[in-house]
């Protein structure tokens, strides 16, 4: 795997770097090329693979312009003509009549065909990436899946009979059973079979070159820093081959009209919080000689800086490519580093889980020993992996998905074994990067789109005042915030449970059991968080016991992972979700299909692996000033109020890591019963997600600390604090 492409001196052609793979690609090029022009297949799909084959042609076209130089020198509007497309086709103007929509490819070939071709089409699409690494092996793989996938359909076009119907079909050659298929096609079963061992066969190598970019690397931080990046020239936004929207052009353009000392902050930020979260909690950075770095396209300029700051630190920059294809879908940490704003979150949201097309066991095997044989074979490089330093965009548009039935979704049993999947991935990583030796650090910024889509009057305020609100945010002083979080902390510590009551609208009355110290005198329940692995700087947490944990969290509309929900109910009985409702479906059924989608990911229950008081009140009335609160990223969102994740812990696969407070307790509270069995049983220990659900201040009636005796100490009364010492904390909203 891994040769590159090389432009033929004979005809000008695209080949591979060794001869018998160049062979294989000519040939295969020239047959895509009689593809785009012939017409041996059902007529019904003669649009699909003359696209498909279009599509490669593209591409093809779009890697000369790397090859031969010209990409340094055609306008710059030609580059955005090329870039759009890319991904005209699933825009949202285009996407109806996509091939990469399930919906279209099942009006053409029928409910059991069509889903199989879009996804074909998603994993052709992952092809750009490839176009933009120069990686012609792993493309040439590809065309050789569409080519087989087409010689079936030729196949079974010779093959159909002579009195076929033609009742079956409308006035454009549209097949109009959507349960059924037509006799020129071949079954859908066939074709799935196909893609799934071209998922089996190429396995190993796909998750060797995907587990090396992710905690390896490659040459992309030199490339940032030297030939892609020139001051003010936004051409290196296009090197990515991802799509280029408003928003990364409007932050690359705002970005450059900033002083360097205030890109410098944002920087320094960023990585003083990597490092602090080593120091904080006793781990060694100086055996680690790489950080991943995972940002937003727009943001070269501060990465060029981070870059460097790591270099000081003495440790290396590894940035992922582009990553999304079949092979990687649910299958843990190690993903993409760098991102742009999606295309069209609804084809993002359809092809979620179009591996439930071709995943059985023997899929499922194979996943997991390419995994095992990948890091086993790198495992002395992974080890020297200190962690990612992610940062995120936030105030897209809200999405709220339209969910369709006929798509490629996940069976029952399906579910289980994917989520199975998921976690085992998850501990291999722990075991290839050494987790309780690594750390991480996240920090998010806002983008242009932040400033759209509002009723009249909603926003209120400019880009430029927003983004330096949220500059200030992430920079507040730590110290004082860490002295105000003590306060809250001695009186929790007291604590046997919290009792939190919503107030309006909000039905909350939830009672979260607390661990009990072994050594009050030198241990504490929860963690006194200032601005390191989680920036902004503002929250205390704990790990709850799950025995006694009882009641009803609710949220009248929040966002989490970029989805809307509204009415969110969970309730929860012996620490664990024992049942969740949504609004916003036209079915109570729909709603709950939509939480067991992207809160439960397909787990049967999960316990609650975290309780939290959000203290940032001043992200919180900033955000309500500028009028942006409600597109605010959890990494934010979570620091305005109380909230309760529901997943693993916060100390996931680092429990036996010391951790202490600034006065020196160590924190006790760092398991539950699940995390308990990690040595036993480790497949139960773990649920490879971790989804924080923030009750806004002004939905609070009460939190209060509830002793032994049943008296109850306020924390927050009526969506303010007023525990003695913390009042500080209303200033903002004054």
């Amino acid at each position: 795997m891994g040769m590159n492409f090389l432009i033929d001196e004979g005809d000008g052609a695209l080949i591979c770097s060794e001869s018998l793979a160049g062979e294989r690609f000519r040939l295969s090029l020239e047959r895509i090329r009689m593809m785009a022009a012939e017409d041996c297949v059902d007529p019904a799909c003669v649009p699909f693979f003359r696209y498909a084959a279009e599509w490669i042609l593209i591409l093809l076209d779009q890697r000369r312009m790397l090859e031969d130089g010209s990409f340094d020198t055609v306008p710059l509007e030609e580059l955005q003509e090329k870039n759009r497309a890319l991904y005209e086709d699933i825009l949202p103007d285009h996407y109806q009549n996509s091939w990469a929509n399930p919906g279209y490819a099942i009006s053409r070939t029928g409910g059991e065909l069509g889903p199989v071709l879009a996804a074909l089409m998603m994993e052709l699409r992952s092809m750009i990436s490839l176009v933009y690494e120069g990686d012609a092996e792993r493309f040439l793989i590809r065309m050789e899946l569409l080519l087989e996938v087409y010689f079936a359909f030729v196949t079974a076009y010779r093959e159909k009979k002579e009195d076929a119907d033609p009742a079956k079909r409308d006035a454009d050659g549209a097949f109009g059973n959507r349960s059924g298929q037509a006799e020129g096609m071949p079954p859908a079963g066939h074709i799935r079979e196909k893609i799934r061992q071209f998922l089996e066969d190429y396995a190993a190598d796909e998750t060797l070159v995907r587990v090396q970019r992710s905690l390896v690397g490659g040459s992309l931080p030199e490339r940032i820093i030297g030939e892609w990046y020139t001051p003010g020239d936004e051409r290196c936004l296009y090197r990515y081959g991802a799509y280029v929207s408003d928003n990364e052009r409007g932050v690359f353009s705002y970005l450059e009209s900033l002083d360097e000392e205030t890109v410098c902050r944002m920087a320094d930020t960023w990585t003083e919080g990597f490092r602090i979260g080593f120091e904080v909690t006793g781990k060694d950075l100086s055996i680690r000689r790489r950080a991943g770095i995972l940002y937003p396209v727009g943001f070269e300029r501060v990465v060029r800086r981070t870059v460097r700051n790591l270099k000081k630190i003495g440790l290396e920059s590894v940035i992922p490519g582009m990553q999304g294809n079949l092979f990687t879908q649910h299958l843990g940490r190690g993903g993409g580093g760098f991102s742009t704003t999606p295309a069209n979150p609804q084809y993002g949201y359809d092809h979620r889980e179009d591996l439930a097309l071709f995943f059985n066991d023997v899929l499922r095997s194979r996943r997991m020993q390419a995994l095992q044989q990948a890091y086993a074979e790198l495992e002395d490089e992974t080890a020297l992996y200190a962690g990612p330093l992610v940062m995120e965009t936030f105030g897209e548009k809200p999405f709220s998905p339209v969910m369709h039935e006929g798509y490629a979704r996940f069976s029952g049993s399906q579910q289980k074994k994917i989520a199975r999947c998921r976690q085992e991935a998850d501990l291999l990583y722990d075991q290839a990067v050494i987790g309780r030796q690594r750390s991480f650090t996240i920090i998010a910024f806002p983008i242009p789109e932040i400033t759209t889509g509002y009723e009249d009057g909603d926003l209120k305020a400019s880009f430029d005042e927003i983004f330096h609100a949220v500059i200030d945010i992430n920079t507040l002083d730590y110290m004082t915030y860490r002295h105000v979080q003590a306060k809250i902390i001695d009186v929790l510590d007291t604590a046997q449970s919290i009792h939190v009551l919503g107030r309006g609208d909000n039905r909350t009355d939830l009672t979260v059991r607390l661990q009990t110290p072994q050594d009050p005198a030198r241990q504490t329940i929860f963690e006194n968080c200032v601005a390191d692995v989680n920036i902004p700087v503002g929250e205390v947490f704990t790990t709850p016991e799950l025995s006694g944990t009882e009641g009803l969290l609710h949220v009248t509309r929040v966002y989490l992972n970029g989805l809307l929900f509204e009415d969110l109910a969970v309730r929860f009985e012996n620490g664990r979700i024992a049942d969740y409702s949504c609004g916003g479906f036209p079915t109570a059924e729909e709603g709950r299909k939509y939480i067991e989608d992207n809160i439960l990911f397909h787990h049967e229950t999960l316990p609650m692996g975290e309780c939290a008081i959000g203290t940032n009140t001043t992200a919180c009335a900033e955000s309500q000033r500028l009028g942006i609160l409600e597109r605010l990223p959890i990494l934010i969102a979570e620091k305005t109020g109380p909230h309760f994740a529901v997943g693993d812990t916060c100390y996931s696969h680092e429990e036996e890591n010391s951790v202490f407070n600034p006065d020196g307790k160590e924190i006790f509270a760092k398991e539950n019963e699940y995390s308990l069995l990690r040595d036993t049983e480790p497949e139960k220990a773990y649920f490879g997600c971790h989804t924080d659900i923030t009750i806004p201040y002004e939905e609070v009636g009460l939190l209060a600390a509830v002793r032994p005796d049943g008296s109850e100490i306020p924390v927050i009364r009526d969506g303010r604090f007023v525990l003695e010492g913390t009042q500080f904390l209303n200033r903002p909203f004054e």
